[in-house]
C-alpha cells in the first residue's frame, strides 16, 4: 500500500490534464451499484431489518437490470450538509446528479452506524444467500465522507465496529473537504478546502476515490479515570462508561479512591492538555455568545496561563517495550501537544520537518500517520504558539511514544483543559487525589485512499 507524502500537494499539470476527460456516464457506469442493491441498502435501513430485505430481494431484482458489479469500485457518499455553508446542500445535489440518489447519505438522516450495521449488513446477508453480484459489491465497496474532521472521524470509527465484528473487508475511505481545518482530508492529499471550481472537482474526486491505492491510519484510544466527578458538557468523541482497566505508571501518591468516574474515546489527530484547549474552549464559548470577538489570534496573545510542569507527571512506553518511563516536562511548557498527523490547526506541521541527525540525537524517528508511534511537544506563552502557528518555528520536542500517560494531581487548580481532535473541554481536578488519562494505540488501522 502506497504512503502518503508529507507535502499533500498535487501537480497542476495533472489536474489540467484530468480536466474534461471524465464523462458522466462512463464515471456512473463505474462506481454505481446494481439498482436492486442500491434499493436493498436502502430498505435494510430503513426497516432496521437485514434477514427480512435480504431474503425480499434476493428472490426478487428490481427490473431485469444486469447484476453485474460496477467495473471499478462501486462508491457511496457520506455529506454532512451542515457543513461548508451554503455549499453543504449543493454538493449534495452535485453528488445525487453524478451517482444517484441512493448512494448518497445525508448524515442528518442516516448515521455511520445504521449504515455499517443494516446497508453493509444486507450486502453481507444477500451474499451468504448467493448473490455473488452483493458480494463482489461489499468486497470492493468504497465510501467517501464529505465534511470536516469531526465527521471523518465520526464515519471512520463506525467503520472500525467492522474490524470487531470480524466483518471485513474494512472499506476505504476518501475525503471531500468541507470543514474548517480540515487535517486529516490534507493529510491524505484530498486538499483544506473546497476548491473554486467543485462542481467539475467533484467527478475527479469521485473517479479517484475509486481507483487510487490505499494507505494506512493509526487512531488512539483514550481512557480517563478520575475521582467521582463529572465533565460538564463533555464533546462528542468523549463517552461516559462504567469502569476503565489502566496500566497505571510510577508511584501512586496515597490510596485511589473507591469511587471513581471513567470515560473513553477515540482521537485521529491530536489530544492537548493546557492552554491551546483553553483557547480552543474559549473561542467556542465566545463565537456562541460573541462571535465579532472570536479572533483566534488575539485569544492566544492575551491569555496567561501558569506552567503544566508542576501538575502533571508524563510518561511513554517506546515500541515494542513493556515498561514505562517518565519524561521530563519543561517548566516554561504551558501547553502539551500529542500528534498522530502531519497536519494541526489547519495545515500547519508543529513537529517540523527533522533533520536526520537531529531524529538520531533524541532518538526519534521519522514522523508517519502508521508508524504506531505519537509525537509530544510543547507550548510556551502565547507569543511561542502564535509563532509555532505561523511555522517560524517548531513546538518544544518532548517525545515520542507508543504509549502515553498523565497523571494529574490538581492542588490549587480546581479544573484544567483537555480537547481531543478539536472538542475541548473543561476536566475537574481533585486536591486529593490523581487523574489519570491513558492513551493506547486502536489494534487495528483505518484504510484511507491516497488522494495525491
Amino acid at each position: 500500500m502506497d504512503s502518503p507524502g508529507s507535502s499533500g500537494r498535487s501537480s497542476v499539470m495533472e489536474s489540467l490534464r484530468g480536466m474534461g476527460r471524465i464523462r458522466r456516464d462512463d464515471l456512473r457506469r463505474r462506481i454505481t451499484m446494481p439498482q436492486y442493491l442500491r434499493m436493498a441498502m436502502r430498505d435494510a435501513i430503513d426497516s432496521s431489518d437485514v434477514v427480512a430485505t435480504g431474503n425480499r430481494y434476493i428472490a426478487f431484482k428490481y427490473g431485469g437490470e444486469s447484476s453485474r458489479p460496477p467495473e471499478e469500485a462501486p462508491v457511496v457518499v457520506f455529506i454532512n450538509s451542515r457543513s461548508g455553508g451554503r455549499n453543504g446542500p449543493e454538493l449534495k445535489a452535485r453528488l445525487q446528479e453524478l451517482m444517484g440518489q441512493e448512494q448518497v447519505f445525508d448524515l442528518q438522516s442516516v448515521k455511520p452506524h445504521q449504515f455499517v450495521q443494516y446497508g453493509l449488513g444486507c450486502l453481507e446477508k444477500l451474499a451468504e444467500l448467493g448473490d455473488s453480484c452483493a458480494k463482489e459489491t461489499r468486497e470492493k465497496l468504497r465510501v467517501v465522507v464529505a465534511g470536516g474532521d469531526g465527521t471523518v472521524g465520526w464515519l471512520l470509527g463506525s467503520l472500525g465496529e467492522l474490524h470487531k465484528q470480524g466483518r471485513g473487508p474494512i472499506p476505504p475511505t476518501a475525503i471531500i473537504p468541507l470543514g474548517t481545518g480540515n487535517d486529516l482530508s490534507r493529510s491524505f492529499g484530498w486538499g483544506g478546502s473546497l476548491p473554486f471550481n467543485w462542481r467539475s472537482a467533484t467527478k475527479r474526486t469521485l473517479d479517484k476515490a475509486s481507483t487510487a491505492p490505499t494507505c494506512r491510519l493509526d487512531s488512539w484510544n483514550v481512557s480517563i479515570s478520575m475521582p467521582a466527578l463529572e465533565v460538564v458538557d463533555p464533546p462528542h468523541s468523549l463517552k461516559s462508561v462504567e469502569g476503565c482497566s489502566l496500566d497505571l505508571a510510577g508511584e501512586i501518591e496515597g490510596q485511589l479512591p473507591e469511587n471513581r468516574s471513567c470515560y473513553e474515546g477515540v482521537f485521529y489527530n491530536y489530544f492537548s492538555i493546557g492552554m491551546d484547549a483553553q483557547v480552543a474552549y474559549g473561542f467556542h464559548n465566545l463565537r456562541n455568545e460573541k462571535p465579532y470577538l472570536a479572533q483566534g489570534d488575539l485569544l492566544w496573545l492575551q491569555l496567561q496561563t501558569r506552567g503544566l510542569r508542576n501538575i502533571v507527571r508524563l510518561y511513554t512506553k517506546k515500541a515494542n517495550y513493556s515498561e514505562w518511563e517518565q519524561v521530563s516536562i519543561p517548566s516554561c511548557v504551558r501547553s502539551i501537544v500529542v500528534l498522530n498527523l502531519n497536519s494541526y490547526a489547519s495545515g500547519r506541521n508543529p513537529w517540523g520537518n527533522l533533520k536526520p541527525e537531529y531524529l538520531e540525537k533524541r532518538g526519534f524517528v521519522e514522523a508517519r500517520v502508521d508508524d504506531g508511534l505519537l509525537e509530544i511537544f510543547g507550548l510556551k506563552q502565547g507569543w511561542h504558539a502564535s509563532m509555532v502557528m505561523t511555522e517560524l518555528i517548531s513546538g518544544i520536542h518532548i517525545a515520542q511514544g507508543a504509549a502515553i500517560q498523565f497523571e494529574f494531581r490538581g492542588g490549587e487548580w480546581k479544573e484544567g483543559f483537555l480537547q481531543m481532535d478539536g472538542e475541548p473541554w473543561k476536566q475537574p481536578m481533585s486536591k486529593d487525589h490523581s487523574t489519570f488519562v491513558e492513551i493506547k494505540k486502536v489494534p487495528f488501522q483505518s484504510v484511507m485512499v491516497n488522494g495525491e
